[in-house]
């Protein structure tokens, strides 16, 4: 019965194949080119600085594929619970025709298990190759965004097919459960209905799971605005994201009917919008299965590049309030009379031993080196512990980038700098910050003479015009301004590539969710179409009103996954209030108008070719009997 259900109804379960293909496809290649990252490739003779900072990008990368992974996990599960949850709404007839000739409850779930059973293996069939080229398309994309070196290569593992295969079941398996469980509860007087509200779209579970995630949400959202760190605030955020989409997605039903007089009030007198009014009213569910994968799609996306953005536009203002100079100048400069003060800072690679216990650990960074009374009068942040009126002789600060990596004040460490290898006392530490560039500070009187690089912060008299000062000083001069700025979009930069994987990832998946919805929703109304037609209207009329109703829960999701990404983005502007006087939030516009314009093309494209697919067959021959 199960492997006639996938035959007869393949339409269906088209869309949570190609889910479970991608799911398995991407936890394959992600597992591969992690399991590469975990023996990372150095050539021999790159100098020790380059090999650390090969193997923290071989760590970035595989920190990134995990939270794909776990991305791709959610939303297969997402896809398949919806594609299931239509199926049994669209089935309700037949499973009471079984249950009326004697059907019991648990075969009624061991059937829709078979089916997913079915499904799991068709997409672990499928996404196999798809694995193959993920691995490769993986690959090259980490290479492009600088996480992993150019001769970087994924060798095949046994073991990430079979992992993948196991996931790709399991997801299958549990996206049917709430399915399986609602279809067990239709009762044999569903055969003798015609009416599909007997099956209530708001069921207790969705009821639960709907209120629960929105309760939490709420929680979530108070406890951002609470927060006192931004750190704290983006954590928070990342969580209301997924929350917040869960809830919305499960309520969703209870919003869409208000949506549905959106096409009246825009195409007022239209005979074409009143009943596309009417379908959004009417057939709740389906719309609220459209609409569903929207708001998952939106929340994600403009959430994490709002959060993303956050974070950068952050750097910049803590850096602007954190500098108390005018110029940043790249060199040296000597003092003048129009000069109050200059800090000369040289960044340096620098090798960090200490002992942990027994065990050595190396780090392999980069150290500024500073005079501890002119980087005082420049700049405003100061040690959590000790002091940097210590910092002279054979001594270190810890900086932002590594002060939660658990150093101790007052501890020696051995540093090599150029050829010099000494210890040094660990004399102050710095609080954290989200700007992690500065890892170590150590006096300028350690650093080899023409050894890295070199900039000059520059404070300037009282009444001092900095344009003339700049203009006088000549070469690579800019205001703290600008130069927090370009900080802060060489962070937004670094984070872009993050950010284009997880897009394009969930986009794809979005993508697959909202096409099947709305195949299988015309799929299940060709009787309708058939009856719109015979009641006079032409077939293009029917295309419109299918279009438009497409394109009117198009706007409600993406409404309702703009509110989950503004309350995510909320708790960042009360961190970034808190903690910098002024609110730092980054609102992606332009990527929430190409998602609602790319959405609107997708969904109504595939709205009206689906109806017009529906409306090739003469009505009558529609109604003239039932399957």
């Amino acid at each position: 019965m199960s492997l006639g259900a996938v035959r007869d109804r393949w339409h269906l379960f088209a869309g949570a194949v190609v889910a479970v293909a991608l799911g398995v496809g991407l936890v394959q290649s992600a597992l591969q080119v992690m399991a590469a990252t975990d023996r990372p490739q150095v050539p021999t003779g790159v100098p020790a600085i380059e090999r650390a900072r090969i193997r923290e990008g071989y760590a970035g990368a595989a920190t990134l594929l995990g939270m794909s992974v776990m991305l791709a996990v959610f939303l297969t599960v997402f896809i398949v619970s919806t594609t299931f949850g239509s199926a049994v709404v669209q089935r309700r007839r037949e499973i009471g025709l079984l249950r009326l000739i004697g059907a019991q409850r648990g075969g009624v779930r061991l059937m829709l298990f078979c089916e997913a059973l079915v499904l799991g293996v068709l997409g672990i069939a499928a996404g196999v190759p798809i694995g193959l080229l993920g691995t490769w398309a993986q690959s090259k994309l980490l290479i492009h965004v600088g996480m992993l070196p150019p001769w970087f290569h994924a060798p095949w593992e046994n073991g990430a097919l079979w992992a993948a295969a196991t996931v790709g079941l399991c997801t299958a398996l549990t996206g049917v459960l709430a399915a399986a469980w609602r279809a067990s509860r239709i009762s044999a007087l569903e055969a003798l209905s015609e009416l599909p509200q007997t099956l209530p779209v708001m069921s207790g579970w969705r009821w639960f799971w709907g209120i629960s995630a929105a309760g939490f949400t709420v929680l979530m959202v108070i406890a951002a605005q609470a927060a006192r760190d931004f750190v704290a605030g983006l954590v928070i955020a990342l969580v209301v994201m997924i929350s917040g989409s869960v809830a919305l997605s499960q309520l969703s039903p209870l919003v869409v009917p208000f949506a549905g007089r959106l096409p009246g009030l825009v195409l007022r007198g239209s005979l074409v919008a009143e009943l596309a009014r009417a379908g959004v009213l009417y057939a709740v569910r389906r719309s609220a299965a459209t609409a569903a994968p929207l708001i998952v799609l939106v929340a994600l996306l403009v959430g994490l590049w709002g959060t993303f953005g956050s974070q950068a536009k952050a750097v910049g203002e803590e850096q602007r309030q954190l500098i108390a100079a005018d110029l940043v100048v790249g060199g040296v400069v000597a003092p003048g009379n129009d000069i109050a003060a200059v800090s000369v800072q040289t960044t340096v690679p620098v090798t960090v031993i200490r002992m942990q216990g027994k065990k050595k650990q190396t780090t392999y960074s980069d150290a500024v080196g500073i005079d501890s009374s002119a980087y005082q009068r420049t700049h405003r942040l100061r040690p959590r512990k000790g002091s940097l009126d210590q910092l002279s002789g054979a001594t270190i600060a810890i900086g932002p980038g590594m002060a939660a990596e658990g150093y101790k004040l007052g501890s020696t460490v051995t540093v090599v700098i150029g050829a010099k290898r000494l210890a040094v006392k660990v004399v102050a530490l710095m609080p954290e910050t989200p700007d992690v560039s500065e890892n170590f500070f150590v006096p300028r009187s350690l650093i080899p003479p023409s050894v890295g690089r070199t900039e000059s912060l520059v404070a300037l008299s009282p009444g001092v015009d900095p344009a003339v000062v700049g203009a006088r000083l000549g070469g690579d001069v800019q205001t703290v301004k600008e130069w927090a700025e370009a900080r802060g979009e060489a962070q937004l930069r670094g984070n872009t590539g993050l950010f284009a994987v997880l897009m394009g990832l969930a986009g794809v998946y979005a993508a697959v969710a909202v096409v099947n919805a709305v195949v299988m929703a015309a799929a299940d109304r060709r009787r309708e179409f058939a009856l719109d037609r015979m009641a006079g209207l032409t077939r293009l009329q029917v295309v419109g009103v299918a279009a438009i109703e497409s394109l009117t829960v198009v706007v409600v999701g993406v409404f309702l996954g703009s509110v989950v990404a503004a309350a995510a983005l909320a708790g960042i502007a009360s961190g970034t209030a808190r903690t910098y006087g002024v609110v730092v939030v980054a609102v992606p516009w332009k990527l929430l108008g190409l998602i609602l314009g790319s959405a609107l093309v997708v969904v109504g494209s595939t709205a009206a070719l689906t109806a017009w697919t529906a409306t090739s067959r003469p009505p009558i021959t529609l109604l003239s009997g039932r399957e």
